[in-house]
């Protein structure tokens, strides 16, 4: 009876029990720890051989994770006296992180407490394998991470590029330091390099009752006395009855390799230490070599060089005819490059079917990479051999977009060159170019005939707001001035929620800031060039605030900026907009599709920083900064009063059809080159040149600035 009475009373304890058995456990290497079920890999993470635990490879856009088999229990929400803790922890890991291209770096790693292991929809790139662009900051994700962030991405507010942060339910950091260590010689903290390849050891202290979170960096085995930071922190909100315990990390266009050596967890106590010399480490290639072996290999050589010089140069000019080139420049610029076998079999060899449009640089094509798992669609620019742009757009391109991240800038995946073929790969905007909507009238590609539906005033105007911002991002916001040259609607790329995405960086130019813009030749779209480029040849923010002034008319009014078939008065947008505005009548210049269903207010904003923006004197222009501060604020009285139209005169129209008249009559210089405002095979009629240099497949009227 008394045997019967104990197994009952120790019954419900025996969870109990089994819980603190799983409440710590360490890892000096993992050789053999896979096999035995005592980590759960997924992604592309792996134990290698040597038993280090590689989360990541040199492969862009992919998750590397790895958790501990079972949940631990961190605080009991069915306490009986209604205190919910969260327990005590403590961890301890030795990792090493090695970009690919080590000056550029990658995305990092996090170590992470999740409900579950999974973390299904996670991406990858800024994201860590942690959340998404529509889950981030959501605060039913109940996900705790410290991440190790080699990337300093704008639109997470980063600090740098070689940082510690605490990320709580969003990958905005709510605490985060620049990586370092304290050094009890020096009494101070030493510089922490993450993406130096070198094993650097971490310490994550979090005390339950104090509630007080302390990160530690160290390159060697003694743990500092004071940590790189200690936060007072409440993890009761986020953190669950069970948790599991890991780590995530991803690649995105740049990729590195994340590595761990060694692991050790406690719960109500302090993680067992670890010993670097115990653990595993990568391979190093010494660089001290004897006097003599260097000679002998420096014989052998000469002597191997002069037996195969000739199957050499047959090689060489086989291989001349079917590989691709890569130059110095294709190295620099460090986006992830694409053999072009994978391109030609994305696209099913490049057919008409896949064909999306046709422009100034050649065809676009929709893809989906072959191997990606989920079958990722991309877009496929392959550059025409008698483009006009040429090897020096596409550079400029690869050069720019290449290192720009901004959540409303169409993301660079990457490039590839074969031959006479110039290839960019981009994410596919599954809804195409802003001016199909806005044209739905106007000849679509085959692929993209169906039905296109009615853009709302909501819609619309956050459109504007997403370009503004990205514009915004271009010309204050980063490392350097991107002036983009070639803003207009059928460069706004709308992704699955419609949102706004600013694309195709071929006539981008770069300069620092404060520096002065160097003059060059003028190109663009007819409609969107400011005035002033048309005399002095020299690109500033300003003639792309002129240029965003346009785009926000045609989407506001449902009109192109310059309509050749339209009535004379009614020819220039602008002009068309200025009078109706004089006369207070603005409300008619709006797209009568919207059958009037819009916000009065937004409405009368938008048309007053298209008119602002649409100033012919460049300093009467806002900046970028400005006009996103009045689209956000929507706020009319925000907004400062429009100037009075251009004088009589500034404008003149010319009568002419454009079809066989001398280019000289425009007003132009020889040099200035106007390009298609749609992307699609059919030539705008309001284009001075086309692509192909043909005048005579162009028809219709212009309108000629003649002085600015």
């Amino acid at each position: 009876m008394y045997w019967i009475l104990l197994c009952f009373l120790i019954l419900p304890l025996l969870p109990f029990f089994a819980s603190a058995q799983q409440d710590q456990f360490i890892y000096t290497g993992f050789a053999g720890i896979g096999k035995n079920n005592n980590v759960s890999l997924n992604g592309i993470s792996e134990i290698e051989n040597s038993g280090i635990l590689r989360l990541t490879n040199e492969t862009s856009r992919l998750i590397g994770r790895v958790f501990y088999p079972r949940p631990l229990r961190f605080k009991n929400s069915s306490a009986v006296d209604g205190k919910v803790e969260v327990a005590s922890f403590s961890t301890s890991f030795a990792f090493a992180i090695v970009p690919e291209y080590p000056k550029l770096g990658g995305h990092g790693f996090a170590f992470v407490l999740s409900p579950n292991q999974n973390l299904t929809g996670a991406q990858p790139s800024q994201y860590l394998g942690l959340l998404n662009s529509s889950d981030n900051g959501n605060a039913t994700n109940h996900v705790f991470a410290i991440e190790f962030d080699t990337v300093q991405d704008f639109e997470f507010q980063d600090i740098n590029d070689n940082h510690v942060g605490v990320d709580v339910d969003s990958l905005v950091s709510s605490t985060a330091a620049t990586a370092s260590y304290f050094d009890s010689n020096s009494g101070g903290q030493q510089p922490l390099n993450l993406k130096s390849g070198n094993t650097i050891l971490a310490w994550i202290d979090y005390d339950g009752k104090a509630r007080v979170l302390n990160v530690t960096l160290s390159p060697i085995s003694s743990k500092p006395t004071k940590p790189l930071f200690s936060i007072p922190i409440d993890l009761s909100p986020v953190i669950e009855d069970d948790m599991f315990v890991g780590f995530s990390a991803s690649t995105g266009l740049l990729a590195s390799s994340h590595y761990l050596f060694g692991w050790s967890f406690k719960m109500n106590g302090a993680a067992p230490s670890l010993d670097l010399s115990s653990l595993p480490s990568l391979p190093r290639i010494s660089s001290k070599r004897s006097h003599a072996v260097i000679a002998v290999s420096a014989s052998l050589s000469t002597v191997i060089v002069f037996l195969i010089a000739a199957s050499l140069v047959a090689y060489a000019l086989y291989r001349l005819k079917t590989v691709d080139i890569i130059e110095p420049w294709e190295l620099e610029y460090g986006p992830h490059r694409f053999s072009y076998k994978t391109l030609h079999r994305a696209t099913k060899g490049f057919r008409d079917r896949e064909l999306l449009g046709v422009g100034g640089f050649g065809k676009v094509y929709k893809g989906v990479l072959p191997g990606s798992g989920s079958g990722e669609e991309v877009a496929v620019k392959r550059i025409s051999h008698d483009s006009r742009q040429g090897i020096r757009e596409f550079v400029a391109e690869i050069a720019s977009i290449g290192r720009l991240r901004h959540r409303n800038l169409v993301q660079l995946q990457g490039w590839c060159r074969h031959r006479g073929d110039l290839l960019l790969v981009y994410d596919y905007m599954p809804n195409g170019s802003l001016d199909q909507f806005l044209f739905a009238g106007d000849p679509v590609p085959r692929t993209q005939a169906q039905t296109i539906p009615l853009l709302t005033w909501e819609q619309r105007f956050r459109i504007l707001r997403g370009v503004a911002s990205a514009l915004l991002y271009l010309h204050e916001e980063w490392e350097n001035v991107v002036i983009h040259r070639d803003v207009k609607a059928s460069n706004v790329l709308l992704d699955a929620d419609l949102n706004g995405r600013l694309g195709d960086f071929g006539l981008a130019k770069l300069h620092e800031h404060g520096a002065n813009p160097s003059t060059t030749r003028v190109v663009g779209t007819l409609g969107y060039l400011a005035p002033e480029l048309t005399r002095m040849g020299k690109a500033t923010a300003s003639s792309d605030v002129f240029a965003f002034g346009a785009l926000v008319l045609e989407v506001v009014c449902g009109r192109r900026p310059i309509e050749a078939k339209a009535l004379p008065e009614e020819l220039v947008l602008v002009d068309w907009v200025w009078g109706l505005w004089n006369i207070r009548r603005w409300s008619e210049a709006l797209d009568p599709k919207l059958d009037g269903k819009y916000d009065v207010e937004e409405a009368e904003v938008a048309i007053k920083v298209g008119l602002l923006c649409s100033q012919p004197l460049p300093m009467a222009r806002p900046t970028m900064r400005e006009v996103s501060r009045y689209l956000n604020g929507a706020d009319t009285t925000e907004v400062p009063n429009i100037p009075p139209p251009p004088p009589s005169g500034l404008y003149e129209y010319d009568a002419t059809p454009v079809s066989g008249m001398d280019k000289r009559k425009l007003g132009f210089e020889d040099f200035v080159h106007s390009y298609p405002s749609s992307s699609f095979e059919k030539v705008s009629a309001c284009s001075l040149v086309s692509v192909s240099g043909d005048e005579e497949s162009l028809s219709g009227y212009a309108r000629i600035p003649l002085s600015a």
